[in-house]
């Protein structure tokens, strides 16, 4: 069954277009957890929120906007990370969410900072784009991006390096983000 069959399933409010996003997409959400959760537990309940998620959301999905996949990831990889979040409690955190979550000029000023971020890496070939999506968007430990794209950790490690020296330069110095 295909992505499009799926999502006409899950339009349509049949459990057969959840049970076909576990069965095509259910490595691919556990894959993109894995990094955040620790406890397997943790990874399966996160997994039952994402297709709860994706069946609540569905009519939002927009194709013009971003692939099936890049919107389900997307889904993936916020859930866990809010979860991760409720978990572990982080006061810190959310007394900066909090500080600057109310300030019009501040989330205006994140969000340019965020579309400058995008349009540099843009900018990147395609390896490099990839190395930095997976570290710092996806969170994957730099032992699993050597082994999968079959590099030494130490190479990992360096590239990254020169890929946020290389972003600071364009950003004129605020490639922290």
């Amino acid at each position: 069954m295909g992505e499009r069959e799926i999502i006409e399933l899950l339009l349509k409010r049949e459990d057969a277009g959840a049970e076909e996003l576990l069965r095509q997409y259910g490595p691919l959400i556990r894959y993109i957890i894995a990094p955040i959760l620790e406890k397997e537990e943790d990874r399966e309940e996160c997994l039952s929120e994402v297709v709860l998620k994706v069946w609540d959301r569905i009519g939002t999905f927009d194709v013009s906007k971003a692939s099936f996949t890049t919107w389900l990831t997307a889904i993936a990889r916020n859930s866990a990370l809010n979860r991760s979040r409720r978990l572990h409690s982080n006061e810190e955190l959310s007394e900066k969410i909090h500080a600057t979550s109310g300030q019009p000029e501040e989330e205006l000023l994140k969000r340019e900072r965020k579309n400058r971020l995008f349009n540099a890496l843009e900018g990147l070939p395609a390896v490099d784009k990839t190395l930095f999506y997976r570290k710092y968007y996806y969170m994957q430990s730099t032992a699993q991006i050597a082994r999968e794209m079959g590099m030494s950790e130490r190479a990992v490690e360096g590239r990254l390096y020169r890929i946020k020296q290389k972003l600071k330069k364009m950003l004129g110095g605020e490639g922290d983000e």
